[in-house]
């Protein structure tokens, strides 16, 4: 793959997040100028090439002035976690500010992380690639406030959009659900140490998602016609990203053994299927990281988030 240069700064909001300080390190490193929006001064990566911005990207008097003058736009922001109202208005109504002003200054490019959990994956669905059916109203917060932002950036005409859609995203950082949040919660109270075992965890790690999204920004996944080879001209391509796909019994076994915790199983209908990547893979996009080094970075890091932690042990 051939990247082009790339003049213009890109915009990367939420970039003292997993994916954002992900997606930043993976674009200075093809030495691409980055204006990193956070909302806190000395969060951004402190990384060569990256320019820490501070400002509220959901402002309609603040957006313009953060994406002016841009090559592309990277959206990574949802509050995932609070209320239903919070989600709306940051996730859905202030992902569309920021793409809705990228567009009247001309950006070219919007790239937004989306989610699988867009995906309806109830028990008996099967696999699910771009073209699957969007989860129904009463699937939860997440996931449906996630389907109304995509949905929101489809009819958002003009700009070529990509709607990068991972499953779990690991990868160490304060913020990883999975890294840090869920085990430090399964620490301070093992009832919370419980999942459905035959549920599929698709997963990607995040420097492999941040990687996709930099070869995307950087054209060294061409933009044209055909949505197999990349993405189209002008309008909005969906692209799922993930890795491979295990249990939560794999996932839980191996968190809960390394804790000294208990597991609890839940009972219930499971998803089984897969997060079908082909697209991205026919993109040139071809994950680096194993799960079994997912997991092994995952538990070596365990005692840093949950004093205590047993470091090293892992079920692979």
């Amino acid at each position: 793959m051939t990247e082009q240069r790339i003049d213009q700064p890109v915009v990367v909001t939420g970039a003292n997040g997993l994916v954002g300080s992900h997606v930043c390190a993976a674009l200075a490193e093809r030495g691409v100028a980055v204006r990193a929006v956070v909302r806190r001064s000395g969060t951004a990566p402190a990384l060569d090439g990256v320019t820490e911005v501070v400002g509220e990207f959901t402002d309609p008097a603040q957006a313009p002035g953060l994406v002016e003058g841009a090559a592309a736009l990277v959206t990574t922001v949802h509050p995932m976690g609070t209320g239903r109202a919070t989600q709306e208005q940051v996730g859905v109504e202030g992902t569309t500010t920021i793409a809705t002003a990228a567009r009247e200054a001309g950006v070219g490019l919007l790239m937004h992380v989306s989610t699988a959990s867009v995906y309806d994956r109830r028990a008996g669905v099967g696999d699910v690639d771009e073209s699957a059916d969007p989860v129904p109203d009463n699937a939860g917060d997440y996931p449906v406030t996630k389907r109304d932002t995509d949905a929101r950036l489809e009819v958002l005409d003009g700009p070529t959009r990509v709607l990068v859609r991972p499953p779990v995203i690991l990868g160490p950082g304060e913020s990883s659900l999975w890294n840090t949040l869920r085990p430090r919660a399964m620490a301070e109270d093992p009832a919370e140490a419980h999942a459905t075992p035959d549920l599929t965890f698709a997963w990607v790690h995040v420097t492999d998602l941040a990687r996709l999204v930099g070869d995307v920004v950087t054209g060294a996944v061409p933009i044209g016609e055909d949505p197999e080879a990349g993405p189209v001209a002008g309008e909005v391509t969906a692209v799922n990203a993930a890795a491979g796909a295990s249990t939560f019994r794999h996932y839980l076994e191996t968190v809960t053994t390394a804790l000294g915790v208990e597991p609890t199983w839940d009972d219930g209908p499971a998803w089984q299927g897969r997060v079908v990547s082909e697209r991205a893979r026919a993109w040139g996009w071809q994950p680096q990281v194993s799960l079994e080094q997912a997991f092994r970075e995952l538990v070596e890091d365990l005692p840093e988030v949950v004093p205590g932690a047993v470091s090293g042990t892992s079920r692979s």
